[in-house]
């Protein structure tokens, strides 16, 4: 079987990069820089949602199914250099080329692995393939929006229309699934202030296993799994939750409504 690889990632303002950007002192504190920037951001535009490349992956969680069964994990360590983390997460493209599955994967996920992934080094031949070394991946790559080997799922339950999609806690939710639990984007910030990495890189992980369950139902819609496949795939993911001993997985179960 061709794996199935679920990822999502965790940013934190570059306030190195941002020191450099905005030409600030190199002794003012992360926090200060970041503030200055939010601050200009909204000026810009009224929101305070920085742009791609000046944002530093702190996390980087995938669920990973394939013939040896199934996993979620986050990569590295919680101090991982984020250059490390970036090629931690294309290493195993190259190793396994899975589908992969994100939620805006297309519209944020990827485009900051690409900014990050170049100011880093970071070497990707597979990912970036588009046919030049593997004629397979002319027709289908992971570049392409059009193409499977990247289906972004939020893309394309939109049909391609930005003011169609939904956020993936509430698609989560109404399949009765978890959805975010306690912590959404926009806090990440403040608990990497507060030094809870494990805390972010949990609620990454929680929400790879939202996306890959939506999968699966989207894999029901769409008749590439029977419905008893279906109820198969969903009990392996219970049953690989249930073998979990960490909170988040006791406080995901808890709200997982069959």
């Amino acid at each position: 079987m061709t794996p199935t690889l679920v990822f999502d990632i965790e940013t934190i303002p570059d306030t190195d990069g941002l020191k450099k950007l905005l030409d600030l002192p190199p002794e003012m504190s992360a926090e200060d820089v970041a503030n200055i920037a939010f601050h200009q951001r909204r000026q810009h535009n009224g929101s305070d949602f920085l742009p791609l490349q000046q944002h530093r992956v702190c996390a980087i969680s995938c669920t990973l199914r394939s013939a040896e069964g199934f996993k979620v994990w986050s990569l590295g360590s919680a101090d991982e250099d984020e250059g490390k983390l970036i090629q931690r997460f294309f290493d195993g493209l190259e190793k396994y080329t899975p589908q992969l599955i994100s939620w805006n994967g297309g519209g944020f996920d990827l485009p900051v692995l690409h900014y990050r992934g170049l100011i880093h080094g970071v070497k990707a031949p597979r990912y970036w393939d588009m046919g030049e070394d593997d004629r397979e991946f002319k027709w289908n790559n992971y570049i392409s929006r059009y193409h499977m080997r990247h289906l972004d799922l939020m893309d394309v339950l939109a049909m391609y229309q930005p003011r169609a999609n939904a956020p993936l806690t509430e698609i989560a939710q109404l399949c009765g699934f978890p959805g975010k639990l306690g912590m959404d984007g926009s806090k990440v910030w403040d608990a990497y202030k507060n030094g809870e990495i494990e805390a972010i890189r949990n609620y990454c992980e929680t929400d790879v296993v939202n996306t890959y369950l939506v999968f699966l139902r989207f894999q029901l819609m769409r008749g590439a799994l029977t419905p008893d496949a279906h109820i198969n795939e969903v009990n392996l993911v219970r049953e690989t939750l249930e073998n979990e001993t960490a909170p988040h997985w006791q406080e995901f179960l808890a709200a997982w409504k069959m």
